[in-house]
């Protein structure tokens, strides 16, 4: 049996994961999709996410009262959770050129077969924490099966798209939508054909 795949995923209104200037401004936190990690056991992200995501998570480990450079904002109790479960678990860098990784946790995959090997073995969900670039690969790979969007009130209007990679047409199922008190909308979709 094939372990199940879910990219969770922040966006603007207009589809947007960055804004022009390359970062996320708007979010406050990225807790979103953290009721998974109980299913969770290995990550997934692409070589251009993967040394802001370190930083992050490791810089809250350190610190966990600290503000963080990148929000100027404490991080919320949700976010010291998460930095402990991304330390112990499983991460995989999906890269063709990269040479090395620092966390002890992580490790390299060179291309898309060795997640679909990764995928075949034994385990739990396998979380794609991003970014857009290894979401769209996978999804043309047949390789999600799930997307969890939390989508801000917010028309970012230039960016980078979530789906701006994807290169053919994907059905999603609308199988849940939440809707938060500051106007978010979380949605959970099963990825496949229109069956």
């Amino acid at each position: 049996m094939m372990r199940k795949v879910v990219a969770g995923m922040q966006m603007s209104i207009d589809g947007m994961i960055d804004g022009p200037d390359g970062y996320t401004d708007w979010v406050d936190s990225w807790s979103d999709t953290f009721d998974l990690l109980p299913e969770i056991d290995a990550c997934v992200l692409g070589s251009g996410m993967y040394s802001g995501y370190e930083q992050y998570w490791s810089a809250i480990k350190r610190d966990p009262h600290a503000p963080l450079e990148f929000t100027g904002k404490e991080p919320t109790q949700e976010e010291i959770e998460y930095a402990d479960f991304a330390l112990r678990t499983p991460h995989y860098v999906l890269s063709k050129s990269r040479a090395d990784v620092q966390w002890a946790n992580a490790s390299i995959v060179r291309d898309v077969e060795g997640l679909e090997r990764l995928r075949r073995q034994p385990g739990r969900t396998i979380y794609v924490v991003g970014g857009a670039r290894t979401v769209s690969s996978l999804m043309d790979h047949g390789l999600i099966d799930e997307l969890r969007l939390t989508i801000h009130p917010l028309v970012v209007g230039q960016g980078k798209a979530l789906f701006d990679a994807v290169s053919q047409r994907h059905y999603v199922h609308l199988e849940d939508a939440k809707r938060m008190d500051d106007g978010r909308v979380c949605l959970i979709c099963a990825v496949g054909d229109r069956s």
